[in-house]
């Protein structure tokens, strides 16, 4: 029965969490504010949390921007094939080992874990990828975190709740192994594709340590590069575009440009909401 103590819990929890709900949403509506705001009203400091003399300037600017444009294709194509690339492998590794007749999965999963606890330095990591002939490349970007050991034991986790009869039923028809993952465990097991996706999605989309430290050419600058310079050393365009960015308030063009490499992100969540909260499931029920 609903007891009074009951009702107390549930308006506390719907005070909490609307609490952390504006604490979420109040900095985004304050960077969008300042990035539609005109200089005089953010130099005057009245922006809070709606535009104040509502212009689209600061988007003009950095729209106009060839190297944001340059850095946002390495940031899309980084995103969107280093994302297929680490669903597959990650799959392609937690399937077998989510199999008990893969004899030496036990191994395996020890090896994957040591590599949750201790993570190479820099400068021998640094050394390998250059060894690899991966320095200033793309690439570098993509492949040394293709697989995160996190994701892999939560993927491993939903494959070892799949029916085991489907399998079987596989291997009765002739199918194998890469038929039966391709055919039965796959299409099964999009709530979880979704969700790594979104996680691996995410994290390729707003890293750029690896850029620092192993990308040379501004050419591969993936946007969160470009970002940082903008809102940390201010160096913007060319010497056209920085007059007219002194002109203008540096932060609304700041904003803007944080705004901006944060559309994506929020463009592609909505599509994805209904997996991820299945996702978010994944290994809380046994059989």
């Amino acid at each position: 029965m609903h007891t009074k103590t009951n009702t107390w819990f549930d308006y506390t929890n719907y005070l909490v969490m609307t609490l952390l709900a504006c604490a979420m949403v109040f900095p985004v509506l304050h960077v969008i504010s300042l990035s539609l705001s005109a200089d005089k009203a953010i130099n005057s400091g009245s922006v809070f949390l709606w535009p104040v003399e509502p212009t689209l300037a600061n988007y003009r600017i950095i729209l106009n921007d060839l190297s944001i444009w340059r850095s946002f294709g390495v940031s899309v194509f980084v995103t969107a094939f280093g994302t297929f690339i680490s669903l597959a492998f990650t799959s392609m590794l937690a399937y077998p080992l989510s199999r008990p007749e893969f004899a030496g999965r036990k191994y395996v999963l020890m090896l994957v874990l040591v590599t949750m606890i201790f993570h190479a330095p820099l400068i021998p990591n640094y050394l390998l990828l250059k060894n690899l002939h991966m320095i200033d490349t793309i690439w570098v970007l993509i492949i040394p975190g293709a697989i995160s050991a996190y994701n892999l034991f939560v993927m491993r986790s939903f494959f070892l709740n799949l029916p085991n009869e489907l399998i079987d039923c596989g291997r009765m028809d002739g199918a194998g192994e890469l038929r039966i993952m391709w055919s039965i465990v796959l299409p099964l097991s999009k709530p979880a594709m979704a969700t790594m996706g979104l996680f691996y999605g995410v994290s390729l989309w707003n890293a750029y340590s690896n850029a620092l430290y192993y990308i040379n050419s501004r050419t591969l600058y993936p946007l969160q590069v470009r970002l940082r310079e903008i809102v940390i050393t201010d160096q913007f365009g060319s010497s056209d575009q920085f007059e007219v960015f002194g002109a203008m308030s540096p932060e609304g063009v700041k904003m803007a440009v944080i705004a901006f490499s944060a559309l994506p992100i929020m463009m592609v969540y909505p599509f994805l909401q209904r997996f991820f909260i299945k996702g978010m499931l994944i290994g809380s029920i046994k059989s």
